[in-house]
């Protein structure tokens, strides 16, 4: 079977993501011999679309996705309109970004602030959907209009209450236009929720729109006890062709560590959880 391009979310390193930590990290990237790389945007203007297409194109890197940052307040659900429109305002300007820079894609939990829970009733549950299908809705739109795919990704239990699951993703997302609005896995979220990774990735198969992977202990894929060869048997039978993009976080950065409850080093290295991450993939691949 043919191998899936493989890239890196520069939060590996650092955040925010800027043009000075991109102008540090792409060139490495592709010395390692990626094939693309993940752009996160926690702030509108943190970096040039202009300055990284050319970046990317003198280190022969595509632009994976660009990375919808949801901190607190932003929220589509559950929330005042005010802070509906804020929000939508910030996700339309992330396609912007995803347009320009040539990204094929903007994933990220586009619905809730991550870390936000609360119980839901089914009743509540069905109204929380439908407030997310209607502030999507211009979103979607403005994705449609500049050829960008959102994907919409589901958190584990303890980073929200919305969407833990494929299966609620789908029932969330149903009645939007498959073509402009997909499901990003994530292969951290998906160990603690689903019964395997392979299940999910065939649940998902033919809205799959972006996908990201690193260990179950949000270290180097590979260094765990993921059923990889399941899981990559299931996203290419499914017609998934675009990337696997590794996401990982750094511990020394304060904010970030703590939205991603970072507390310890996940590998020896930060460039450890890149470099040994793309070995294990593509002898993975190999193996299929």
């Amino acid at each position: 079977m043919e191998a899936l391009p493989i890239g890196a979310n520069p939060w590996i390193w650092d955040s925010p993501v800027t043009d000075d930590t991109l102008a540090r990290t792409v060139p490495r990237l592709g010395q390692w011999g990626f094939d693309a790389v993940e752009l996160p945007l926690e702030q509108p203007g943190d970096w040039s679309p202009a300055s990284v297409a050319k970046l990317l194109t003198a280190c022969r890197l595509r632009p994976a996705a660009v990375i919808a940052a949801m901190s607190p307040g932003r929220d589509l659900v559950a929330t005042s309109p005010g802070t509906v429109r804020a929000t939508q305002e910030y996700l339309l300007s992330c396609v912007d970004a995803a347009h320009q820079v040539g990204a094929p894609v903007v994933a990220g939990p586009i619905y809730a602030t991550v870390g936000r829970t609360w119980r839901i009733s089914e009743q509540e549950r069905a109204s929380v959907y439908a407030e997310l299908r209607e502030g999507l809705a211009p979103v979607v739109e403005h994705a449609r209009a500049a050829g960008v795919r959102i994907a919409v990704e589901p958190l584990n239990r303890y980073e929200t209450s919305v969407l833990n699951t494929v299966g609620q993703t789908l029932q969330a997302l149903d009645g939007l236009p498959a073509e402009t609005v997909g499901v990003a896995l994530d292969t951290y979220h998906q160990n603690i929720e689903e019964r395997g990774l392979d299940i999910a990735a065939h649940q998902a198969a033919g809205r799959i729109a972006h996908v990201q992977v690193c260990a179950n202990d949000r270290g180097t894929p590979g260094r765990d006890s993921l059923d990889w060869w399941g899981f990559l048997r299931e996203l290419l039978a499914g017609g998934y062709d675009g990337p696997l993009c590794i996401e990982s976080f750094t511990a020394h950065n304060e904010s970030i560590a703590v939205a991603a409850s970072v507390w310890r080093p996940l590998a020896d290295s930060q460039d450890a959880i890149a470099v040994d991450g793309l070995a294990f993939l593509r002898k993975a691949f190999s193996r299929l």
